[in-house]
C-alpha cells in the first residue's frame, strides 16, 4: 500500500492511496478464512466448503468490503502518523472507476486539517469583573414588586362598576345551542378582569358591571380549544354578579413574607438579596466572558479551515435573513448571499470555537454525566406534562444532546481561563452593570 502526497496548501491536504491487487486478494482470503468455519453448503460439512467455492459465492461482496477496509485503514494510519485532524469528513474518490478485479485500487483523498493552535499565556490577559451589591433600595424595590404581584394581591369589596384589574365574584352557566355543557357552570367564582384566564372576550364584557347585575356574555370558543366538542362553537354564558372587589396592596409584613414561603419579612429580604446578587453575578459574568473572548480573539492567531468559515458564514447569513423575514418559516426562498460582515463574524466564531476546544482538550475538561442530567432536567421543565417524551427524545437524538453539551463545555473552558487570567474586581452600581449589559447586547446585534 502506498500513500503519496498530492496537495499541501495551507491547511489543505491531498493524497493518493494505492492498494495493490495482491493486498486486496490477501484481504479477501483473510475474510473468507474467518467466515469459513460457519459456512454451510449442500454437499459439504459445515466449515469444510472449499475455498474456491467460497470465493466464487462470496468473493465479489467481500472484495468491496476489503477495498473499503484497506482504504479506511490506510487513511487512519496516515492520520495517526501525521497527527492531522480533518476539519470535516475527507473526500474520497477512485481514480480508476472502471476498475476490474486483479487491478490495483487508486483513491484520491482530500481534506482540510485542523490548525495547530498556539499556546497562550492566559496570565497575561487582564480583565475587570464588575461586582454589584444588592443595597437596601434594590431589595425594597423588589419587595414592592412582589407585593404587587398576583400571588400577593388581595381584594376588598367596592361599590360601583367593575374596572379592569378588579375581581368579580360570579355565578355563571354556559350554553351552546341552548344546551348547557359539562364544565360550563360555577358558583361564587372569583374572576380577575384582565387576567385572560377565561375565553377571549369573556372578561371584557364584564367591565362596567355592578353587584346584582345579570348579563348574557356571548363568546366563541377558539378553533384550537382543548375540548374538541366545543372548539369553534358560539356560546352564551348567563352571568350573575354577586360582588365586585378592588385590588389592595398588602402591607410589607411577616404575613406577606409567609405567602412567599419565608419565615418572616427579614428572611424574605435575605432571599431577595441573594437572588438579586445572583442575577447581578450572572450579568457580570456575561460581560466578563465577552471581554475575555475579545481578548483571546486579539491575542491568538492561526490559519482557519476555509470550509468551516464558509459554512459558518452561510449559517449566519441564513439566520439573519430569517430574523429579517419572520414570515418565511421554511427554506423556500431566494439564495442568500454572504457579506464581508458575515465572513468576519464567522472567522471570529470559528477561531474562538477551535481555540476553546483545544484548551478543553489539553486540560481534559469534560462535561460530567451529572451536569448533562441537570441540563436535561432544566430543559424538560419547559414542557410540563411532557417530561417523559422529552427525555426519550433526548435519549434518541445525539445531535440535540450535543447542542445541550456545547454551552456547558464552553462555560467550563471559560471558567478555566478566567482562573488563570489577571482578574480584578470593580464594585459598580446596578445601573452601571445594566449599561455594560446593554452595550454588550448592542454589540451582538450589530455583529
Amino acid at each position: 500500500m502506498q500513500v503519496n502526497e498530492t496537495l499541501n496548501d495551507g491547511l489543505k491536504r491531498g493524497y493518493t492511496i494505492t492498494v495493490t491487487a495482491d493486498e486486496l486478494d490477501a484481504k479477501v482470503t483473510e475474510k473468507l478464512e474467518q467466515a469459513r468455519p460457519g459456512v454451510e453448503m449442500k454437499g459439504f460439512r459445515k466449515g469444510k466448503v472449499p475455498m474456491a467455492l467460497l470465493r466464487k459465492q462470496h468473493g465479489p461482496r467481500l472484495m468491496g468490503e476489503a477495498m473499503q477496509d484497506s482504504i479506511d485503514g490506510a487513511l487512519r494510519d496516515h492520520l495517526e502518523q501525521t497527527g492531522d485532524r480533518p476539519a470535516a469528513q475527507p473526500s474520497m474518490k477512485m481514480t480508476n472507476e472502471d476498475w476490474k478485479e486483479g487491478e490495483d485500487v487508486v483513491v484520491d483523498v482530500e481534506y482540510e486539517k485542523l490548525p495547530d493552535v498556539p499556546e497562550t499565556d492566559f496570565s497575561k490577559i487582564s480583565l475587570e469583573r464588575l461586582v454589584v451589591k444588592a443595597d437596601d433600595a434594590a431589595v425594597d424595590e423588589a419587595l414592592q414588586s412582589l407585593s404587587e404581584s398576583p400571588q400577593a394581591r388581595s381584594f376588598e369589596k367596592k361599590d360601583g362598576a367593575a374596572e379592569d384589574g378588579d375581581e368579580v365574584v360570579i355565578d355563571f352557566l354556559g350554553k351552546v345551542d341552548g344546551e348547557a355543557f359539562d364544565g360550563g357552570a360555577a358558583e361564587d367564582y372569583p374572576l380577575v378582569l384582565g387576567s385572560n384566564s377565561f375565553i377571549p372576550g369573556f372578561e371584557d364584557q364584564l367591565v362596567g358591571v355592578s353587584e346584582g347585575d345579570e348579563k348574557a356574555v356571548e363568546v366563541s370558543f377558539p378553533e384550537q380549544y382543548q375540548a374538541e366538542h366545543l372548539a369553534g362553537k358560539d356560546a352564551v354564558f348567563d352571568v350573575t354578579v354577586k360582588e365586585v372587589r378592588k385590588p389592595t396592596t398588602p402591607e410589607m409584613n411577616d404575613e406577606l413574607a409567609q405567602k412567599f414561603g419565608a419565615e418572616d419579612l427579614e428572611a424574605l429580604k435575605g432571599q431577595i438579596r441573594e437572588r438579586l446578587e445572583s442575577e447581578y453575578a450572572g450579568a457580570s459574568r456575561a460581560v466578563a466572558k465577552r471581554k475575555l473572548l475579545d481578548e483571546l480573539d486579539t491575542a491568538v492567531d492561526f490559519d482557519l479551515p476555509p470550509s468551516l468559515v464558509e459554512a459558518e458564514a452561510n449559517q449566519i447569513a441564513h439566520q439573519l435573513w430569517h430574523e429579517d423575514n419572520p414570515d418565511v418559516q421554511g427554506h423556500d426562498h431566494p439564495e442568500i448571499e454572504t457579506t464581508e460582515e458575515h465572513v468576519a463574524l464567522a472567522k471570529r466564531r470559528v477561531k474562538l470555537g477551535l481555540l476553546l476546544a483545544e484548551i478543553g482538550q489539553k486540560n481534559q475538561i469534560q462535561v460530567t454525566d451529572q451536569e448533562m442530567t441537570q441540563a436535561v432536567m432544566n430543559q424538560a421543565r419547559q414542557y410540563p406534562g411532557q417530561e417523559q417524551q422529552f427525555f426519550e427524545f433526548v435519549q434518541q437524538n445525539a445531535q440535540f444532546r450535543q447542542q445541550l453539551q456545547a454551552p456547558l463545555f464552553e462555560d467550563k473552558v471559560i471558567d478555566h481561563v478566567l482562573e488563570q487570567a489577571d482578574v480584578t474586581e470593580k464594585e459598580v452600581s446596578k445601573e452601571e452593570l445594566q449599561s455594560a449589559v446593554e452595550a454588550l447586547d448592542a454589540e451582538e446585534q450589530a455583529a
